[in-house]
């Protein structure tokens, strides 16, 4: 259990995540790892589980995504995971979304596989995660365009915006919107994220916000661009066969 779940309930965490098949890791996603959670956020738990082996070899497709929701005190939890031939064969796949994931700080569940699975990941983490970025960016300018956008909203984009030119750079899954703000200042944010951690989660944007704000996505989304031109990071994953194996060795581990 990470020491970084502060003001969430670990008991609970721990409960829902051991309510379904063996979970190979859970770590906690969203607004809660982006950094920008209201008091009313839903925590959404994501991660990884082991279907049994018997399960896995039917001819008959067994269910790869567990979905499992709760109330809590008020709040939803969602624990949402892939089985882990699923995960993994997500990872090499341009997926921004489940190494992010992966390398949340935010752990509900680890250990030995989770750690082992997040070394495979670094073969993963490849130049053209560019156009994962670039396209959740494109979705979350379309909803600022509408009459009810929202401040999740434009926090969103820029947490986009600023995980994709950071990873460009560095190399690093970095998800959490005021940590990308030390190294990356934007003038306006760390505002944002005040008035949604304190906030509604549906929030509307003020009047000016828009104004003030989108031409800052624009250089955002130009210097992304740059960052991909210019980026070091390896054209294709490196490590697809040790990939495999970690598949074969959790299956016949852990789905016994």
């Amino acid at each position: 259990m990470s020491d970084e779940l502060a003001g969430l309930n670990p008991s609970q965490l721990q409960a829902i995540v051991g309510s379904g098949p063996t979970a190979l890791f859970a770590t906690v996603s969203g607004a809660h790892l982006y950094g920008f959670e209201s008091p009313d956020s839903d925590v959404d738990l994501r991660g990884a589980f082991v279907a049994p082996l018997r399960e896995a070899l039917r001819i008959t497709p067994f269910e790869e995504t567990l979905v499992i929701e709760r109330i809590q005190d008020g709040i939803e939890l969602d624990w949402v995971a892939h089985d882990v031939h699923k995960f993994v064969r997500l990872m090499p796949r341009r997926n921004g979304y489940v190494l992010e994931q992966l390398y949340s700080p935010l752990v509900v569940l680890g250990g030995p596989w989770l750690e082992e699975l997040r070394a495979l990941g670094e073969g993963c983490i490849i130049r053209h995660l560019y156009h994962h970025y670039r396209g959740f960016t494109a979705t979350q300018r379309k909803l600022l365009l509408k009459p009810d956008a929202t401040v999740k909203a434009m926090l969103y984009a820029y947490r986009v915006l600023l995980t994709g030119v950071h990873l460009l750079r560095a190399g690093v899954i970095e998800a959490n919107l005021t940590n990308l703000l030390a190294d990356h200042p934007v003038d306006g944010v760390a505002d944002l994220i005040a008035r949604k951690r304190s906030g509604a989660e549906k929030q509307l944007l003020a009047g000016d916000d828009r104004a003030h704000h989108f031409p800052t996505l624009d250089r955002l989304e130009a210097e992304m661009l740059e960052a991909f031109k210019g980026s070091k990071l390896p054209e294709e994953v490196t490590n697809r066969p040790a990939l495999d194996d970690y598949v074969v060795r959790a299956r016949m581990e852990l789905g016994t």
